[in-house]
């Protein structure tokens, strides 16, 4: 069985539309920090829908539907989710699927995660089982789609094949999706208000979007070459189904088998994260059905060093990362990429990327020395107290000035305007705060109901501190969630790739398991610190020093960590990192985490000013 599309494909200038007059499903997407695009529910994209026949340039206040994203805004214009309370920004896009797909029908599928909380799959991944699901197949595997999983719907699990540890699964009717009628993009991830019509050239949406055109491509090319003899379906994993119907990809490309039979591979012990993680294929690991087979045993191998070693000059050599999660996209934009050429008949050399080279090699004691300019090497956060002085009215009051005649504008917290009452007034009731009531904040001058503020301020960390959801500038010292633990740094004899003639400032976080405080999700629950201590690093120039100077700031206010859901492993209530990205990788940049990458330093720079922390702000 083939992978259901999210929709109808036509080349268009390089671009997706469908038809005109033709209606589609929206579903409204927003991007994690591993570039994978999660889904809101029905209720919040009617919501969303709503408010952009009003204003394509406005606001969408979350929390007026779902009152678990109370903190959260979308801005129409830049296409983003802003969170109040952290400052914490996301991509968000407008994407379109088939009316008789599942978000179509309102179905939703979700996976059980290890708190006993339901988990919904991504969206394409829900279309493709319910797909399977609606032609009664007994039991559906997912190596097609990079996944190490199989779903059985006699017994409503998925198991894991390398592992065979297995989940329970639920099908679940919901709302339905919005319809849309007309001629629009495929995927919206730009700004719905600009003028040009074009979408985003940035490098993430072309990766993204060229990732879907690959494998739609694909796709077409298994339905054009019907193999005259279709292969055997593998037998059933123990405990599958008897006569169960392997669901896998056509078995050649261009004459060229690329799929290999099933074998036992290494065990993965992360949980899926909102869906199932991706088959490894390190070296030494055996592949799995739908996955190319780049580590062939024995002979195979040899044969595959021997056609290598005799690939004429001008046949491009492709490394293709191993898909176990180490890249976000670009693993699979690299084997598409190999695949089509090879469905293309044109040559190509599929490669085994390198590992990456997380750690220096070893220092000893002697050779570690103080950072030049930034005193002591260590630093240690204790449990926060909470100030009960800091009442909410008074912190709003603190940054704000009453505005008699208030302009006949909006109020983009509550979407009412600033003339009439606030859209909290019956919602949130605070003495002293009038629903009617504007107040301008001080710097930036932009104006809101005073009840508007006093909500967000209570839905947020209560720190005394204050961010315009417009411009987001920072009133007071914002401070974070995060646990009790122990910064280290200092400098190391070695160099990081792209700084040859400078040493290396290494930063060790360690953070130990504990109970979490009042501020956190679960007051009172144990929470885990897994992967610690880590080690991250920065080049030992100005502006490396800089850098680390503002990091220990934002690590004495609690920002560099916070408690919550792993979006790697799944495991809630665990240590993540919190925005303020960091180079974890020493001696190389397979993973987005290393070096060389010229514009980090600027970037993290940019991330501590979102978050309040700057030498201007210091100086304030």
């Amino acid at each position: 069985m083939s992978r259901p599309g999210q929709g109808v494909m036509m080349p268009v200038s390089g671009l997706g539309f469908p038809p005109q007059n033709v209606a589609r499903v929206v579903v409204w997407e927003w991007l994690n920090e591993h570039s994978r695009w999660r889904p809101y529910t029905a209720t919040v994209c009617h919501h969303i829908e709503n408010v952009l026949k009003e204003d394509a340039r406005g606001s969408v206040v979350l929390g007026q539907v779902d009152a678990q994203l109370v903190p959260y805004i979308i801005d129409l214009q830049s296409m983003h989710q802003f969170r109040q309370d952290t400052g914490t920004m996301r991509p968000v896009r407008r994407n379109f699927y088939d009316p008789s797909s599942a978000p179509g029908k309102g179905i939703v599928w979700e996976w059980e995660n290890d708190g006993g909380a339901w988990t919904a799959y991504d969206m394409d991944i829900c279309i493709t089982i319910q797909n399977a699901y609606e032609k009664q197949h007994p039991w559906l595997d997912l190596s097609s789609l990079g996944f190490c999983y199989l779903i059985y719907f006699n017994s409503m699990s998925q198991m894991n094949r390398q592992t065979r540890r297995r989940r329970r699964l639920r099908r679940r009717l919901d709302l339905a999706y919005p319809l849309t009628v007309g001629s629009i993009p495929k995927s919206q991830s730009w700004p719905v208000g600009a003028s040009s019509g074009q979408p985003c050239s940035c490098q993430q949406c072309l990766l993204v979007n060229s990732t879907r055109a690959a494998s739609n491509a694909i796709l077409a090319s298994q339905r054009r070459k019907a193999p005259p003899a279709p292969p055997q379906p593998p037998p059933p994993p123990p405990g599958g189904p008897p006569g169960a119907l392997a669901v896998r990809p056509s078995a050649t490309f261009a004459g060229a088998a690329l799929w290999a039979a099933p074998a036992a591979g290494p065990a993965e012990p992360a949980p899926p994260p909102g869906a199932p993680p991706r088959s490894p294929s390190a070296p030494g690991g055996a592949p799995t059905p739908g996955q190319n087979n780049l580590n062939r045993p024995g002979p195979q191998r040899a044969a595959s060093a021997s056609a290598r070693a005799s690939i004429p000059p001008g046949v491009p050599a492709l490394p293709v990362k191993n898909l176990n999660g180490t890249g976000p996209v670009h693993p699979a934009l690299a084997g598409m990429t190999g695949i089509l050429l090879c469905a293309a008949g044109l040559p190509v050399c599929l490669t085994r990327a390198p590992k990456p080279i997380l750690h220096p090699p070893p220092v000893s004691k002697s050779d570690v020395k103080p950072v030049p300019g930034v005193p002591g090497v260590c630093r240690k956060t204790k449990k926060k107290h909470l100030k009960k002085s800091k009442n909410p009215e008074d912190v709003v009051r603190r940054y704000i000035q009453k505005v008699k005649n208030p302009p006949d504008e909006d109020c983009t917290i509550c979407m009412e305007r600033l003339a009439t009452a606030s859209g909290y007034e019956g919602v949130l009731r605070h003495k002293g705060v009038r629903p009617e009531l504007v107040g301008r904040l001080g710097r930036c001058g932009h104006m809101y109901h005073l009840l508007c503020l006093v909500a967000m301020y209570s839905n947020g960390n209560k720190d005394g501190s204050l961010q315009c959801p417009t411009c987001k500038a920072i009133y007071g010292e914002k401070t974070g969630t995060q646990p009790p633990g122990k910064m280290e740094f200092h400098l190391i004899p070695h160099s990081l790739p792209g700084f040859a003639d400078t040493q290396t400032i290494r930063i060790v976080y360690d953070i130990p398991t504990g109970i979490q405080g009042p501020e956190h999700p679960n007051p009172g629950k144990k929470f885990t610190a897994r992967g610690f201590p880590r080690h991250c690093y920065l080049p030992n120039n100005e502006k490396g020093r800089k850098v680390l100077r503002l990091l220990i700031t934002a690590w004495e206010r609690r920002l560099i960590f916070t408690i919550g859901t792993s979006s790697t492993t799944g495991e809630s209530d665990t240590v993540v990192w919190n925005e303020i990205h960091h180079k974890t990788e020493f001696g190389s940049n397979l993973t987005g985490h290393g070096y060389p990458d010229a514009s980090y330093l600027d970037n993290v720079l940019a991330e501590l000013t979102a978050q309040g922390v700057s030498e201007a702000a210091a100086k304030a």
